[in-house]
């Protein structure tokens, strides 16, 4: 047996197949394609130094690393390594690997404090406070069965509220980043987070292949996005919510719920059978809303901590 790690070729297609299907394996509540694998590593910022690690047994891949470093942080020197492994081939060092090799990569340009995501289960956690980290937030993942279970009816905008797609804002993306960036900012996470650059945004999120404009619902009030609930899809009958958020001055008022339930009961009419989202545990607002929809806690992420050097 001969494990080695590597970087992913993104110009060859069966490391982008490899990567893909390793992660679905591991984290089927995420949805992943190669063309998502691609285009995350191809249009990742520059200062980001994101990389995409592969462990291979045999030449066969076993393992999955994302690493990069939070640039767009106002605290410098932060990073994040999260590292899947097929569950039929742990114990057998790859984990380890993936996990040094990105420990190694990431001291070399200047990260301290190293971040990441493992799932709440004895041996995941065992492997990484074996290791130094320690346990900070966690998260849930959630799901929702969307051919057979009931959705809330749907429900009219109140006066002065439009509801739109992603598509309205094709031509004119700007009001789309301006609210992403301001919900993001406002998001539980253990490292802040700056959006300021719009290209970057433009490159990395808006062109995103899992991005389903004609799913993404947005609550408009005069003519600005108020809410919305981004739909991400993988071209097969799987939907996931990217995101759902509301403008600082317009909380408390429900967008985000009516811009939510808009895109689950279009969802559903295209066919898509399962919906996949995640929230903070501590997001207590929000899990209740998912709740209300329907949807049920399928596994829990622990982010680990641990100081390098």
């Amino acid at each position: 047996m001969t494990m080695t790690v590597r970087d992913l070729r993104p110009d060859v297609r069966a490391d982008a197949e490899g990567f893909s299907e390793t992660r679905r394996l591991a984290l089927p509540y995420m949805l992943s394609t190669p063309e998502s694998v691609v285009h995350t590593l191809t249009h990742a910022h520059p200062d980001a130094h994101f990389g995409q690690l592969i462990a291979e047994e045999d030449g066969e891949i076993i393992g999955t690393a994302q690493i990069s470093v939070a640039h767009d942080s106002p605290e410098p020197g932060q990073g994040s390594a999260n590292i899947y492994v097929r569950p039929d081939r742990t114990r057998r060092g790859a984990g380890s690997l993936l996990l040094r090799t990105a420990e190694e990569r990431l001291a070399g340009l200047g990260v301290k404090k190293l971040f990441a995501w493992v799932l709440d289960e004895p041996e995941n956690r065992a492997f990484a406070e074996r290791r130094g980290f320690r346990a900070s937030r966690s998260a849930y993942f959630l799901r929702l069965d969307l051919a057979a279970g009931p959705l809330p009816p749907r429900q009219d905008p109140p006066a002065g509220v439009e509801l739109r797609t992603g598509t309205d804002f094709a031509d004119d993306p700007r009001p789309m980043f301006d609210l992403d960036a301001e919900v993001v900012a406002d998001e539980p996470s253990d490292i802040d987070v700056e959006f300021t650059d719009y290209k970057a945004w433009l490159e990395e999120t808006w062109k995103h292949p899992l991005l389903n404009l004609d799913l993404t619902s947005v609550a408009v009030v005069d003519g600005r996005p108020a809410a919305f609930s981004v739909a991400y899809t993988d071209g097969g009958t799987r939907y996931a919510t990217a995101m759902t958020g509301t403008a600082r001055e317009f909380r408390g008022r429900g967008l985000a719920k009516l811009a939510k339930n808009d895109s689950l009961h279009r969802a559903r009419a295209a066919g898509y059978t399962e919906a996949f989202t995640g929230n903070d545990t501590g997001n207590g607002p929000m899990i209740a809303i998912n709740k209300w929809f329907g949807y049920e806690v399928c596994a829990t992420e622990v982010r680990y901590v641990r100081e390098l050097g």
